[in-house]
């Protein structure tokens, strides 16, 4: 069998916070796997043309959810595999998250790339996001 060959790929986004009366609230957003099933995960995205990470994680809050988010802080860099069977390549994807606050907006102002968008309280969110990876960061947000 033929070896695809190893590419990279370089995504941002963000978490999302959004400090209440009730609590911590955080956004995910859904999108279907490859075997059909609903996952929840935080927005990410690509960077466009000489865009830098940080102007990339906020445009992707803001395509992917409809909200307004500032940057607080770098929260960290998740890496993963995945073949992409279109491009015939192996991709070794680095996606660099940053914590961010909500600053305004509507889910109604998103583009339809993700099948849903919602605010869960901070704990909820560490039971309902599909990447072990991603709730290790969100773990993180909560010990700082």
């Amino acid at each position: 069998m033929a070896r695809y060959p190893t590419k990279h790929a370089t995504s941002a986004g963000g978490l999302v916070l959004d400090d209440r009366p009730d609590g911590r609230w955080v956004v995910l957003i859904a999108h279907r796997g490859a075997d059909g099933r609903l996952q929840w995960t935080l927005p990410k995205g690509g960077l466009e043309h000489g865009e830098s990470l940080e102007a990339a994680a906020v445009r992707e809050v803001r395509e992917e959810t409809g909200l307004d988010a500032v940057i607080l802080r770098k929260l960290g860099v998740v890496d993963y595999w995945f073949v992409w069977h279109p491009d015939r390549a192996r991709y070794h994807k680095f996606v660099h998250y940053y914590l961010m606050a909500f600053e305004g907006g509507s889910f109604d102002d998103r583009d339809d790339e993700a099948e849903d968008v919602a605010w869960v309280p901070f704990t909820q969110a560490l039971e309902q996001l599909s990447h072990a990876n991603e709730v290790e960061l969100v773990q993180k947000a909560a010990a700082a």
